[in-house]
């Protein structure tokens, strides 16, 4: 009964930990209305790492973990940082300001078609049967999603920059894989590294371009909320729910938000969906989970776009 009962409260705190990371997406519209998209994403994640900092120094093994680390890893997590903050979230802030939520989510979805098939060369992992079916069904969903209207109206610099952004995010995702797997460094400390790296990266080009514009106490709120809230503190619950959840079981429950983001979008940001355009996201939905049934399996770690 107790373990039954502690599942049912992880699967709630990792629905929990979705819910924020969907309404992220929210904030960030919100957002994006004052602030520069490169500045916003640098202040978000400089802010998050420097509070996961503080986590990691406070404990007498991170930090004698912090000075165990080879070149070799230092130089992988440094590309990992370079690639997953600077490059894919600092572009994934650019293209929000050109596409709807909704959009820009279902096309991140795809990062984990994009890994099925670079990693074939990349880990060797040969994609099942059952993967490209999930494959055919999220590309069946997603022309569902997009008819009638197509892709009219959707200005083709968000359509370029979020491809950029899915695969980079796709690299990222096998990079990371290809770290954590080898079990050198922990999760917690290629996290906050990799993330200190590329936010600190992202932050300095971001003000070279922009400087350090205006930003009103709305827009210091929103950046504040989504680096404690929705980084810090979303990230650490979510690792917490992997000590009682299968890898099957996050995933799950991290491929609702699409359908999350959805509904977030429309009632707080007006994007209107039809009917036909729920299918389409329920059919990438599933079509994600066949396409993850074998890498959730030996992961430890399910990515989320929040």
């Amino acid at each position: 009964m107790a373990k039954s009962s502690s599942r049912v409260k992880a699967i709630l705190l990792a629905l929990l930990v979705t819910v924020l990371w969907s309404s992220s997406w929210v904030l960030i519209k919100i957002g994006l209305a004052d602030i520069p998209p490169l500045l916003f994403a640098g202040l978000r994640y400089v802010w998050a790492f420097l509070v996961l900092l503080v986590v990691v120094m406070s404990s007498r093994d991170r930090r004698a973990e912090l000075r165990t680390i080879s070149g070799r890893d230092w130089r992988r997590i440094a590309a990992l940082g370079l690639i997953s903050y600077a490059l894919t979230q600092g572009l994934m802030y650019v293209a929000l300001s050109y596409l709807e939520a909704v959009t820009l989510s279902l096309m991140l979805n795809f990062t984990s078609v994009v890994v099925a098939l670079i990693g074939i060369v990349w880990l060797r992992e040969m994609p099942t049967g059952l993967q490209w079916l999930g494959v055919a069904i999220y590309l069946g969903g997603t022309v569902v999603y997009f008819y009638p209207a197509g892709l009219a109206g959707i200005e083709s610099a968000g359509l370029i920059i979020g491809g950029i952004v899915v695969l980079a995010n796709a690299i990222s995702s096998l990079l990371g894989r290809e770290v954590n797997r080898e079990k050198t460094v922990s999760p917690l400390m290629v996290t906050v590294t990799s993330m200190g790296i590329g936010s600190l990266t992202l932050l300095a080009v971001a003000l070279i371009i922009h400087g350090l514009p205006r930003i009103d106490l709305l827009g210091w709120a929103i950046i504040g909320w989504l680096a404690v809230v929705n980084s810090a503190l979303a990230f650490t619950l979510w690792n917490h729910t992997q000590r009682t959840l299968s890898a099957t079981e996050s995933s799950v429950i991290n491929n609702t938000m699409l359908i999350q983001i959805a509904v977030l979008a429309w009632l707080f940001l007006g994007e209107e969906i039809t009917g036909i355009e729920v299918i389409g996201l329920a059919l990438a939905v599933v079509g994600i989970l066949l396409v993850q049934v074998r890498g959730r399996k030996t992961a430890s770690n399910a990515e989320a776009p929040g």
